[in-house]
């Protein structure tokens, strides 16, 4: 699955610096289902077929941190934790 854009450097620098919560992914909770890639505003998430079984990234350069992947994600594998 690749989104239609991907993030890249603007005028504002590698967004990720904003946030204050990150989410981590619990891969072996993780169904590998893309919920999470398809309601990403920012297009952070990949989701990739690694031997068989799906796992997932977020590209934390440009993820600001807004949880809704972990508020969509359907086995709750994603948790939003603090970065300070």
């Amino acid at each position: 699955m690749l989104p239609l854009s991907r993030p890249k450097i603007g005028v504002q620098g590698a967004t990720g610096s904003w946030r204050f919560r990150k989410p981590e992914i619990d891969q072996g909770r993780c169904i590998g289902c893309g919920i999470c890639w398809l309601y990403c505003p920012d297009s952070v998430i990949d989701v990739e077929d690694v031997s068989g079984k799906f796992r997932v990234r977020i590209d934390y350069t440009y993820c600001k941190g807004c949880g809704i992947c972990a508020s969509v994600c359907p086995v709750k594998a994603i948790k939003m934790v603090s970065e300070v």
